[in-house]
């Protein structure tokens, strides 16, 4: 994991690295930028690839996963079968995910952009945009502002 400065992690999150086979380790798995905020009780799970820019902001309960476990198999517990659908996710600088947000495997949520609460992300949200929902769909779009935090 790589932790950027000023960065605060609320009680109870949990950030794991799972053990995957055939993935790179020789870069950091989860990388988070500098100022971000991340509420209590966050869950990001990565077997491949979390990315959070600068001065993201997410408040409680948000769970983001660069992965989904594997079911197909009816004789075997899902615990069992491992994971699927791998494939990086980011977060970029000045997000905001709302409380009790879900974003999934190979999501992108776009510079400035806004995820409502109780949203579940399955598809790119593009940036200075509101998503809301489950699944979540595009509501609003705005221009950014000169005190956006400067791109990496």
């Amino acid at each position: 994991m790589a932790i950027g400065a000023d960065v605060f992690v609320g009680a109870g999150s949990w950030l794991q690295v799972l053990d995957a086979p055939g993935i790179d380790r020789s870069e950091a798995v989860i990388v988070i930028g500098d100022g971000t905020s991340i509420s209590g009780s966050c869950v990001l799970s990565a077997a491949s690839s979390i990315t959070i820019g600068k001065k993201v902001l997410m408040a409680r309960n948000v769970y983001i996963a660069d992965h989904g476990h594997a079911f197909a198999d009816p004789e075997a517990a899902v615990l069992d079968q491992g994971i699927r659908d791998v494939r990086p996710v980011e977060i970029c600088d000045g997000a905001w995910l709302g409380q009790n947000v879900f974003v999934g495997s190979g999501v992108r949520v776009g510079r400035g952009a806004v995820v409502g609460a109780n949203s579940v992300v399955l598809d790119d949200v593009p940036e200075y945009s509101v998503a809301v929902g489950a699944p979540a769909r595009i509501v609003r779009r705005f221009a950014p502002t000169s005190a956006d935090p400067e791109p990496r």
